[in-house]
């Protein structure tokens, strides 16, 4: 590929040359190719025709397409796609292989096309185990332990079949306020009983009668207001009941 660029900008000297051809041949190849204010920065010599035909030192010589027409530049640094590759003759910027968004060298990968993913400096259409493939970053990520599949390397968005899922990390066992929800292999926050507070005493009755009398039992309750979950605290009792009348002292039993 070096070889093949070196010729082309030999052929560009070429054709300048012979464009000049004639009684005023040498006038003309000294306007048309020279070192003058006409010239791109960066230049060493040029012509109108064919731009850039040689760079200045730490420049890199580059085609551009104009049109149907091929123009040289000389660039401080290659754009995107391509590579600095530098040599005593001339430097130049040298296209990345086709899976290459962009590259350090003709065989170091650093960022990839959509649908490849890089690894170790190669696009690959696919991650080995143990690692992700990661559309956003379009690399092979590696992800925590027990982890299948991540987003970075600290966030975990599938874990191993038998490990637990929570905030991007695998568990083995779900942490302190936290409970296994088997189904989908999470750990979701523990949820403890609440209760209201209590009614005021009901009417004073006897056993198996709704008539009030001077002598029986009164009761009172309350009501759950959140269920607890499986590993929860659970509820305490909801209801009350005590001897009423006209005793002085009153026993309260629970129920």
């Amino acid at each position: 590929r070096k070889m093949r660029m070196r010729s082309l900008i030999w052929i560009l000297h070429l054709m300048n040359l012979s464009s000049c051809q004639g009684g005023t041949g040498a006038l003309r190849w000294k306007r048309s190719s020279s070192v003058s204010s006409d010239c791109q920065a960066g230049c060493a010599t040029c012509s109108a025709l064919n731009g850039c035909l040689s760079c200045k030192p730490r420049f890199f010589f580059h085609l551009e397409l104009d049109g149907i027409r091929q123009r040289g530049t000389c660039l401080s640094s290659c754009p995107r796609g391509y590579f600095g590759a530098r040599s005593p003759l001339i430097s130049t910027c040298t296209k990345c292989k086709a899976d290459c968004a962009s590259c350090f060298s003709e065989n170091f990968c650093t960022r990839c096309h959509p649908g490849r993913f890089l690894l170790r400096g190669k696009c690959e259409s696919s991650c080995p185990n143990g690692l992700t493939a990661n559309t956003a970053l379009r690399e092979c990520t590696e992800c925590p332990a027990g982890c299948e599949q991540c987003v970075r390397r600290n966030m975990c968005t599938r874990c191993r079949a038998d490990l637990y899922h929570l905030h991007g990390q695998c568990h083995h066992t779900c942490p302190n306020n936290f409970e296994p929800y088997v189904q989908l292999m999470q750990c979701v926050p523990r949820i403890h009983c609440q209760v209201g507070q209590w009614t005021s005493w009901g009417p004073c009755v006897r056993k198996r009668s709704t008539a009030v009398h001077r002598r029986g039992e009164e009761a009172r309750t309350r009501r759950v207001l959140r269920t607890p979950s499986v590993f929860g605290d659970p509820c305490p009792r909801l209801s009350e009941i005590r001897k009423c009348g006209n005793t002085k002292r009153q026993r309260t039993r629970l129920s």
